[in-house]
């Protein structure tokens, strides 16, 4: 049997990591995790539960307090062939992707105490190996010792067709303009925070999609993959 590896994937939001994750993760028989859907389901409940005001201030020291109330965690659908994400034991997987969510996740992603209760979560997924992790800090704070480190990124523009279309997709409306806005709001946030911001592992392979197809990604990482099998790491 082959020795399992985790698999570290950072990068941009709207880069598709999760799409090549869930991916390499279904060909490998691994665990896929996506911690950007546990920021997005924490910042579900504060909108939930008026800790996010509607001019987009967020009641830290409410959310802290309430932490130990939120659980989360990923189940796989058999009709989909996906996992999905789980709040408090309610399936919220279409709406921790809407727009309301994209445009407050950024700043409850920036409170250290919510980090910390997520990265505690994210390790404890990962501990058994064959995992698959996508996110902002994976490879440099979650899973620091992957045997694989991947940072994705692409063209802005690009970036916000994909994610426009994606919106569309699930009948949310919205334009180009107001996705791009969001997509170089989010990244000047993830890039800038004081905890545990976006930044590139030293010993990350880094993959730029901007023009790549989602199967010359998948070869790409695939290969990867087999070099770091085959040497024991």
């Amino acid at each position: 049997m082959k020795p399992k590896i985790n698999i570290a994937i950072d990068g941009y939001s709207s880069c598709g990591k999760s799409t090549i994750a869930k991916a390499i993760a279904r060909e490998l028989n691994y665990i896929y995790i996506d911690s950007g859907a546990m920021y997005r389901a924490m910042t579900l409940y504060a909108l939930q539960h008026g800790y996010i005001s509607p001019e987009g201030k967020v009641n830290e020291s409410a959310l802290i307090a309430a932490l130990d109330l939120v659980m989360i965690n990923f189940k796989y659908n058999t009709d989909t062939y996906r996992y999905e994400t789980y709040l408090n034991g309610q399936n919220v997987e279409r709406e921790i992707r809407t727009l309301q969510v994209s445009n407050s996740v950024s700043p409850i992603s920036a409170i250290k105490e919510v980090r910390q209760k997520l990265v505690r979560m994210q390790k404890r997924m990962a501990e058994l190996k064959g995992v698959v992790m996508d996110g902002r800090d994976i490879g440099t704070v979650v899973l620091p010792d992957a045997e694989l480190k991947l940072f994705m990124t692409a063209d802005p523009t690009i970036r916000a067709q994909r994610r426009y279309d994606e919106l569309r997709s699930m009948g949310v409306e919205t334009s180009r303009e107001e996705v791009l806005r969001n997509i170089n709001q989010r990244d000047q946030m993830d890039t800038s925070r004081d905890h545990d911001p976006l930044i590139q592992s030293p010993d990350a392979i880094v993959l730029d999609n901007s023009y790549l197809t989602l199967d010359e990604q998948f070869q790409f990482v695939m290969s990867k993959v087999g070099q770091r099998v085959a040497s024991g790491v």
